[in-house]
């Protein structure tokens, strides 16, 4: 590959925050996970919106990780924040989504806006502790900015809005009808016009907040529209992609070690040995069948921690080329993505399905909350189709093509 691999420590920041003095965001992270953990369960089978814990996470200093230093931030890269969001993920997938989508609008700020726009809405995210949320559902077309004198008027529904309900600020994609293409914008979430109705009613994550988000003459500002419809997409803009499909990987992954945490603390204190295991079998843990499962469990998340640790450092390689970063190079970031991306999916879903025929029958009780690890890991890996990962890595294998840039891949 021709982008080179930090070598630093994945498990430590490559600078340390500006404040408060000493700050540790991976400390932070393990703190804000051991607080949601208390109620997880409990939150998870209520659902709704998660006000408090959305006030923890604000309150963790986590929301200013990836805002470069020089706009009051942190400076934090991607290989740490994405640490940070599977620490989280592990005691609770829902607002480990919610961490990780309000730094994806911050990447696409980024990676979108002028230095204008960067400076005034990096710097006010900082001053204002915003907290970000999504409505740039890049599949869902029903929003039309309408081009008038200064900006647009937006009308229509964006579904699928992670993190919307409660958010401060929104990233917003539209259908140009006269470019026939979609732009990218930012707006206030409390501006006239916009409507945030919770929705979301699937059965894992079921507090990401994804509501509909509804836009009725909605006047949209020339100077908050990061990425007009007809600018031409360059390999540095699309990595906004692959930061978002690596914030899946890290909360699968985070999904996939919350669920062998859990498992293992079952086992080693309230699991009974089966009969048939004799004698000598005093407790679950030295049974040779649950060492072996658990031993197949570890080489699930395993080697899917090593591949998404290489993305991460390989995502913050692409970052540091800037306006530089070639297509080649690009390309290399997504199928390394791709690839832990794939690896990641089938951990969670994997251990988060089977680690019952570990734990038993007793562990199916609503008070251990078990199934929300497979629950939460089947809703959010129905995102985009694997298959879709898994045809771009056979074709790069075959013949070394990279995936075409798209709000996927």
């Amino acid at each position: 590959m021709t982008l080179a691999l930090h070598a630093s420590d994945t498990d430590a920041p490559a600078a340390a925050p500006i404040a408060p003095a000493g700050y540790d965001p991976l400390a932070a992270a393990a703190t804000l996970a051991a607080q949601l953990e208390q109620t997880a369960v409990e939150r998870d089978r209520a659902g709704g919106h998660p006000a408090r814990e959305r006030e923890l996470v604000r309150g963790s200093g986590l929301l200013a990780l990836s805002v470069p230093r020089e706009f009051g931030g942190d400076g934090a890269d991607w290989s740490t924040v994405l640490r940070a969001v599977r620490i989280v993920a592990r005691a609770d997938s829902a607002l480990a989504h919610l961490l990780g989508f309000h730094h994806l609008q911050l990447a696409g700020i980024r990676l979108y806006g002028d230095a204008r726009q960067q400076r005034r809405l990096l710097t006010d995210t900082i001053e204002r502790d915003i907290f970000w949320g999504n409505a740039l559902n890049p599949l869902d077309r029903r929003l039309v900015a309408t081009p008038t004198a200064g900006g647009y008027v937006l009308d229509g529904t964006k579904s699928f809005a992670s993190g919307s309900v409660g958010a401060d600020w929104l990233t917003v994609s539209a259908w140009d009808p006269l470019a026939q293409a979609a732009l990218v914008a930012v707006l206030p979430a409390t501006q006239p016009g916009i409507a945030v109705e919770a929705d979301w009613d699937a059965f894992g994550q079921r507090q990401t907040d994804s509501g509909a988000v509804h836009f009725e003459r909605v006047v949209l500002p020339e100077d908050l529209v990061l990425q007009p419809a007809h600018r031409a997409p360059t390999p540095q803009s699309t990595l906004r992609s692959q930061v978002a499909q690596l914030v899946m990987a890290n909360l699968y992954l985070g999904i996939a070690e919350g669920a062998l945490g859990a498992a293992r603390r079952y086992l080693q204190e309230e699991a009974r040995p089966w009969f048939a295991s004799g004698p000598e079998v005093a407790a679950a843990t030295d049974d040779p069948y649950v060492q072996h499962r658990f031993g197949e469990f570890h080489l699930l998340a395993r080697p899917a921690q090593a591949l998404a640790d290489d993305a991460g450092r390989l995502l913050d390689a692409a970052f540091e080329r800037g306006a530089a970063l070639s297509a080649r190079e690009r390309g290399e970031v997504a199928i390394a993505v791709a690839e832990a991306k794939v690896l990641a999916h089938r951990a969670a879903i994997g251990i988060g399905g089977q680690l019952f025929e570990l734990t038993g029958a007793r562990s199916t009780s609503a008070r251990y909350g078990f199934d929300r690890f497979w629950r939460n890991a089947r809703v959010h890996t129905l995102h985009d189709p694997v298959d879709y990962k898994l045809r771009d890595l056979g074709r790069h294998a075959l013949d070394g093509r990279l995936p075409e840039p798209s709000a996927y891949s």
